[in-house]
């Protein structure tokens, strides 16, 4: 029965998420290796967001390390690990905390023993920005300790890049790229184990630097970015992006370019779509997104808030019309909505 309940909210999400995106891309799901261990390595940006859009595509019923403090209750504790998802402490949780990491990667350690998948996003952190963020060396503890329970064992790299063309806005785009699987049985040696981590995550780093975009000087990335915008490059493609990044070489100065702005566009679909859902726009802009915490966290606040609002919405409606009319009515009306609103995402929102 529990594993009916996975499929069924997985199938939720998946909807949902490609319902809430303008467009989503995924290529290269032929190199996920489907008869070994599998440990995702993707880079981070848009919080929940990015997991979402691995567990609902990747064709394998991951694990995921998660930030402790989202564990905040015993019922999301049971929520969260019925979905495959582990803590992982950090400093900020207290340094008493740490030693718990300890018991959280030999259970990594056994998941990719037993040929499951795992998801560690190896930045440690979140960020908007459009660069390949120094790796931290906790993905390559878990490969050792696997290493140490069974020297033979396979493990199989997936580096994941994803690309936003916007992550705090909506409706964004973006497109999942998975790279070839890299096998770490050849990469990694017992006997220096220092310079195997570095060498994988250096191998790692460089995989994710084709996959997403990477704009590494820190002077000139507002500079750069804007001059993408202005020029539409597209950022769901990672090495058109960095191709051109690299074509500009010193030509980009410190001066900020305007970059087109969303907002100064005047879109007559969003004002539409605002009367035509009012209730819930309403509720988000003068509720909830004054209370989203860091701008990483906007898509998936703004995410979750429309996967259980809008159903909500809708059923009120729903029943609504068939009381003050009939249900042949409500049912059209209904459909007529969730239709134009989904065409709206998808062909008029900016």
């Amino acid at each position: 029965m529990s594993g009916y309940i996975y499929s069924i909210v997985k199938f939720a999400v998946k909807t949902g998420l490609y319902t809430y995106h303008k467009k989503i891309e995924i290529t290269g799901l032929d190199n996920i290796p489907t008869d070994k261990p599998v440990l995702f390595l993707p880079n981070h940006q848009s919080a929940l967001i990015d997991v979402l859009l691995i567990a609902t595509d990747c064709q394998r019923k991951p694990f995921f390390l998660t930030r402790a403090d989202v564990f905040s209750s015993s019922w999301l504790n049971r929520i969260f690990s019925y979905f495959r998802m582990l803590p992982i402490y950090r400093m900020r949780d207290g340094r008493e905390t740490l030693a718990n990491n300890n018991l959280i990667f030999d259970t990594c350690s056994e998941i990719l023993n037993r040929g499951e998948a795992l998801v560690i996003f190896p930045e440690a952190n979140h960020n908007l920005q459009r660069r390949v963020r120094p790796l931290s060396k906790g993905f390559t503890r878990i490969i050792l300790r696997s290493f140490e329970l069974n020297p033979q064992l396979d493990i199989q790299l997936v580096p994941v890049g994803l690309n936003y063309k916007n992550a705090a806005h909506f409706p964004d785009e973006v497109a999942v790229h998975y790279g070839k699987s890299i096998s770490t049985k050849s990469l990694f040696d017992l006997n220096d184990v220092n310079k195997s981590s570095e060498s994988i995550k250096d191998i790692v780093s460089s995989s994710l630097k084709k996959l997403t975009s990477h704009i590494p000087n820190d002077e000139l990335y507002e500079a750069t970015v804007s001059r993408l915008m202005n020029e539409n490059v597209s950022f769901l493609d990672p090495m058109l992006v960095n191709e051109t990044v690299q074509s500009y070489s010193k030509s980009v100065t410190n001066t900020k370019s305007e970059a087109p702005s969303e907002r100064q566009k005047i879109n007559l679909s969003k004002l539409v779509f605002s009367i035509l859902n009012f209730p819930v726009v309403l509720l988000w802009r003068l509720w909830l997104k004054p209370k989203v915490p860091e701008a990483e966290f906007m898509g998936t606040f703004r995410f979750a808030f429309s996967f259980i609002l809008f159903p909500i919405y809708l059923l009120t409606l729903f029943l609504s019309i068939s009381f003050l009319q009939n249900m042949e009515i409500a049912v059209l009306s209904i459909g007529s909505l969730t239709v134009f609103n989904i065409l709206l995402v998808k062909f008029g929102l900016r």
